[in-house]
């Protein structure tokens, strides 16, 4: 095994070890003390230690006064320390234990929140990724969540923000169903395309995506010879979106156009295996993807996070054009971190 590969090891054993160790936590505090010191690690931003702490004031005066209390901050401190999982947990378990209580509607904006934002970690802030084209478990989760708490709670403090986020939610939902649409296009899967442009219109109307739907309809039909279908799409978008890209002088342009000259390959394999330009010897098209991805992710990097050189300018990491040419794939993930 090579150097750099133990040495990543290393690296991540000290980490998990430094993670495992538990504060303790002292057994003659007092339920004031205990919360008072719970309360000064969530205005330093210390969760886990308050984490321990709220929990530490559970288990000893579960019927005290600061009990009830505590179970609901429990939920916040483990949202603000990252544990999605532990927060959506202890939210369902105060809902359950406490459905009357007067801030249960702060459990239910927390367990939205918490959802909200799980798609959100480290590599969202610093890489380039479109949140439409992930997986919207999460954010369907999360709008699911806000609709139970405006639903139960409308005059909640917590609602117009609640209300607010399920419009973002509502739109990134229906352009992933746009973007799966579309790669059924590319697959030439005309009636999966068209089911979900026609579910985008039944069911997110008064959404942008909702003229894109209505041209992947189009187009769909199109492809299948459902001249009537066809049409019927067609003038509902040239009526309510009679500036969406896909018309061109009021007439409707595909988007993707017919290929008599794409190799027996592509058409075999319904484009899964395109014959683009022969790749150089030695290369290959996941080493071009790595090599792009890594650019993509350097000219992303906030330059406060970069080295600097000795008149403070940021020092980029070295790309592909700048080293030798048989660097590994590990290297460009690492940004050289580990050569």
């Amino acid at each position: 095994m090579q150097v750099k590969h133990l040495l990543l090891i290393a690296i991540l054993g000290l980490t998990a070890a430094c993670s495992s160790n538990k504060e303790v936590i002292d057994e003659n505090l007092s339920e004031a003390e205990l919360y008072q010191q719970a309360q000064a690690d969530l205005d330093n931003h210390s969760y886990t230690s308050a984490v321990n702490k709220l929990k530490a004031l559970e288990s000893r005066y579960p019927f005290g006064r600061y009990a009830d209390q505590a179970q609901l901050e429990l939920i916040y401190a483990n949202y603000k320390n990252t544990e999605p999982e532990a927060a959506k947990s202890a939210a369902e378990r105060f809902i359950r234990l406490h459905p009357q209580h007067p801030n249960v509607d702060y459990a239910y904006y927390l367990k939205g929140l918490t959802s909200f934002d799980q798609d959100r970690g480290l590599l969202a802030r610093f890489l380039p990724l479109d949140m439409t084209k992930r997986d919207p478990g999460a954010a369907r989760d999360s709008y699911n969540e806000f609709a139970q708490l405006t639903s139960r709670f409308p005059n909640s403090r917590y609602a117009p923000d609640a209300k607010q986020r399920m419009i973002y939610l509502r739109n990134l939902l229906a352009s992933y169903e746009i973007h799966v649409a579309d790669y059924y296009l590319m697959r030439e899967a005309y009636v999966a395309a068209a089911n979900r442009g026609r579910y985008v219109v039944e069911n997110f109307q008064e959404t942008p995506s909702v003229g894109d739907a209505l041209a992947v309809m189009t187009e769909a039909y199109q492809k299948m010879h459902l001249d009537e279908l066809a049409a019927t799409s067609l003038e509902t978008l040239k009526l309510n979106y009679p500036n969406h890209p896909s018309l061109v002088d009021g007439q409707f342009v595909p988007q993707r156009k017919d290929d008599d000259d794409r190799s027996w390959l592509s058409k075999a394999t319904l484009g899964l295996i395109e014959t683009d330009t022969p790749l150089p010897p030695g290369e290959t098209r996941a080493n071009q993807d790595v090599v792009r991805q890594f650019k993509d992710a350097r000219s992303e990097m906030p330059a406060e996070l970069l080295p600097k050189d000795e008149n403070g300018d940021p020092i980029l990491p070295a790309g592909p054009k700048e080293t030798d040419e048989d660097r590994s794939w590990f290297s460009y993930l690492t940004f050289g971190l580990f050569d």
